[in-house]
């Protein structure tokens, strides 16, 4: 494919998703990330598009919303990661809320099998992964269908979380920064997400690292009310990447980093309590002066002598 074929198939898919990876871009135009790279920045020097941490956007800042038979495509095998890890945080006769998005689809695929579990949720989608779980019991809030990503949004949609308290909520969205914290690109889903973080203890939030360092219109989670981040390993070349998660562990979010090696069967990854294995450096890791790992960050792969029960809070970065 000549270079001139290659930044058009670039540009359409922008086009129709308003946000894709560079490893997705890679896959499909069938090079190389550096290659991809090189294309996007040529693009971004016309002023066809952005460039944003691993992969590329639509121009003017902000991103907009993608449909979800678009967002169902991409970044599979990093959702997939995520889920697998964040499922692990989930314990047996647990409350939580769950969001809408196709992150928090394929967590609750894998909380099927938590027993005893309860899950509120305003998403068709994660009430229909559940429907078929005889030991869960799904609540649904009210509300007006919003089609695009099949979730119920709207003042019904709040009214019914009010007086609800569960222990956590798990939460995805379109953009996440350290200064703003998580965001959306629908008014109505921010202002039902906020009534979701309002019922939670503690709040997890699901952004794979194309998210990390994009901002979009309506703000739905604040840094400071965000407990936990699950995300994936950055491509090593993403240094903004890896301090956008430095700055966000610098605020006090916990960062939980999932290998790609995980399970990619949809539904059938690691029991609740085992969290993948990865032996790669988390991103940004700081180093002692004899080359060991530093106090703040930890290698997942120590998590093989840890017990289940503890093996969640091994691979974070620690609040200071």
């Amino acid at each position: 494919m000549f270079a001139a074929e290659r930044r058009q198939l670039i540009l359409e898919m922008v086009r129709a998703n308003g946000a894709v990876s560079l490893r997705e871009l890679a896959r499909v135009v069938q090079t190389s990330e550096v290659t991809v790279r090189r294309d996007v920045r040529a693009l971004e020097a016309e002023g066809l598009l952005d460039r944003r941490h691993g992969g590329a956007v639509l121009p003017g800042g902000f991103t907009r919303e993608s449909g979800f038979p678009q967002k169902s495509h991409l970044s599979t095998a990093e959702k997939t990661a995520i889920a697998d890890l964040a499922a692990g945080l989930v314990g047996e006769g647990e409350a939580i809320v769950v969001g809408a998005g196709t992150t928090t689809q394929e967590l609750a695929r894998r909380l099927a099998r938590v027993p005893g579990l309860t899950v509120v949720t305003n998403s068709l989608l994660v009430a229909q992964a559940l429907a078929h779980a005889n030991r869960v019991e799904v609540v649904m809030t009210g509300g007006t269908l919003r089609g695009s990503n099949y979730a119920l949004v709207g003042s019904g949609a709040e009214q019914s979380l009010q007086g609800l308290r569960v222990s956590r909520a798990f939460l995805s969205g379109s953009g996440l920064t350290a200064e703003r914290g998580l965001s959306t690109s629908n008014m109505l889903s921010a202002s039902v997400d906020r009534a979701l973080v309002q019922a939670a203890a503690e709040v997890v939030v699901l952004a794979d690292h194309t998210k990390l360092g994009s901002d979009t219109m309506f703000q739905t989670v604040p840094t400071e009310l965000i407990t936990r981040l699950v995300t994936d390993e950055p491509p090593l070349h993403d240094e903004r990447a890896a301090a956008e998660l430095q700055s966000l562990a610098d605020q006090g979010v916990e960062i939980t980093v999932a290998g790609l090696d995980a399970d990619t069967s949809g539904g059938d990854g690691p029991p609740p309590g085992r969290q993948p294995r990865r032996d790669m450096p988390l991103p940004g890791q700081r180093r002692t002066q004899n080359g060991g790992l530093g106090p703040q960050l930890r290698s997942a792969s120590a998590l093989a002598d840890v017990p289940g029960e503890q093996r969640a809070r091994v691979a974070d970065l620690r609040r200071r």
